[in-house]
């Protein structure tokens, strides 16, 4: 092989090796929760398969809402979320916890007035607020 095709295939290598290994660290859940207090905004910590992984500070109401097209996972790291549903049911998720709402279910999520620290897994197009506008809708999400 001449020394420009070694070079050559080296460089492909090590493209392909920086491109497919760019910034693989850990993500420290609880430091980053550090990182913001405003309530009911999500905030964006991963990507992966057309999803983002949200964290979200939960405090009292939220609106009540549904995702016509996605599923949407609550993961609680700290306190109890609520969610209530138009049938009159309420669960309770604990800390360690994760519960699934299937896409096209209304709920509402709310605490009994402590700040729950929850997890948030979903398609990247999900508005937290699905197809209702109220004041708590946050369009444009940030990076911590």
């Amino acid at each position: 092989m001449l020394a420009a095709e070694q070079d050559l295939k080296t460089q492909t290598k090590q493209q392909l090796k920086n491109k497919n290994m760019q910034e693989i660290n850990p993500i420290n859940i609880m430091e980053k929760f550090s990182l913001f207090d405003k309530q009911w905004t999500p905030h964006i910590i991963g990507e992966l398969n057309g999803q983002y992984v949200k964290l979200c500070k939960l405090k009292d109401d939220f609106v009540w809402h549904s995702h016509e097209h996605e599923d949407e996972l609550f993961m609680v790291f700290k306190g109890t979320l609520l969610m209530e549903f138009r049938d009159g049911r309420t669960v309770e998720v604990k800390e360690g916890e994760i519960l699934i709402v299937p896409k096209g279910v209304e709920h509402r999520p709310h605490t009994n007035g402590e700040i729950v620290f929850n997890l948030l897994f979903e398609p990247k197009a999900t508005l937290h607020t699905g197809t209702v506008e109220s004041e708590m809708t946050v369009k444009e999400l940030g990076w911590i």
